[in-house]
């Protein structure tokens, strides 16, 4: 926590703590936290029987923080599944091994009956399984004859407070990068039938494989500064009123009429079920009418 809490007082981090909190009130982080003007809730430790409690008034007090992401320090509970589900994808965990290797307690230990050459720390995102979530980031830690558990351990530390800070800074940011846009945006436009990928006009373009094009990932295209993906509509009407809705995440993208609409993606906060949505009937617009009507059969089941 403290590693995360200092190198947030760099000029350039691109992430803020807004809360510090627990399962123990009197953990010495908490202290420290204070100490340095970050905000802290005393959360009572809870017991077996109000378990369900204690991590209910955890989610209201990490919302009330105006907080987007949660970073788990040295938090040693087993999650109930509501509360990773209602943090999917916004929270990490850092874990003293190199994962999938070791999940659980005494990773050390472990890694040094195996006998393996390195040891190390994950930096992962939450999910419902036990350290199960996808791997970020890893740091290994070279095993040395004669080590123990604590040996071990106190090298691996200095790997971990390396490692969260640069691997949190780098999730918060990634809804603004233009490589993890895009392969986002190509892992769902390719899982639609027959979908294939060319490069048209500069930029990635998704069609159906020996037909019409689908969508579009624009990066500063014609300069306009704006990473976005463009898909089919009905026309002027829907495309004036998207604009109208909401001007700005809707545009109209310029040489391509009123038959599309852009859709920034670099605003940080894109809901990628609805992107997905979007390719969807994008797709629908120009499939022929077969394979079409094997997809709709295809969902009906």
């Amino acid at each position: 926590m403290a590693a995360l809490l200092y190198a947030a007082k760099a000029e350039a981090c691109p992430y803020e703590l807004v809360l510090v909190t627990g399962d123990n009130p009197e953990a010495p982080g908490l202290s420290l936290a204070e100490v340095e003007g970050i905000a802290v809730v005393r959360i009572p430790k809870p017991t077996p029987k109000d378990k369900s409690r204690f991590f209910a008034a955890l989610d209201i007090q990490i919302r009330k923080a105006g907080a987007e992401y949660i970073a788990l320090a040295g938090f040693m509970r087993i999650l109930p599944e509501d509360f990773v589900r209602a943090w999917e994808n916004r929270m990490l965990n850092i874990h003293p091994s190199l994962l999938p290797r070791y999940k659980g307690l005494d990773t050390h230990q472990r890694a040094i009956d195996a006998g393996d050459k390195s040891g190390g720390c994950s930096v992962h995102i939450v999910t419902p399984g036990v350290d199960d979530g996808p791997v970020l980031a890893q740091t290994p830690v070279a095993i040395i004859p004669g080590d123990t558990p604590e040996t071990l351990a106190r090298r691996v530390q200095f790997a971990e407070h390396q490692l969260y800070p640069a691997t949190l800074a780098a999730f918060v940011t990634r809804e603004r990068s233009p490589d993890y846009l895009r392969a986002r945006v190509r892992e769902l436009a390719m899982a639609l039938p027959e979908a294939d990928e060319v490069t048209s006009h500069g930029m990635p373009c998704f069609g159906i494989v020996k037909g019409k094009k689908f969508a579009y990932f624009t990066e500063d295209h014609h300069g306009d500064g704006k990473i976005a993906l463009l898909v089919k509509i009905s026309g002027a009407d829907e495309q004036a009123a998207l604009i109208e809705m909401d001007a700005d995440r809707y545009y109209r993208p310029a040489y391509f009429g009123d038959g599309w609409i852009g859709i920034r993606l670099d605003l940080g906060d894109t809901e990628w079920d609805a992107i997905s949505d979007w390719l969807r009937k994008s797709w629908l617009a120009v499939a022929p009418k077969k394979l079409a009507g094997l997809m709709a059969i295809a969902e009906d089941f």
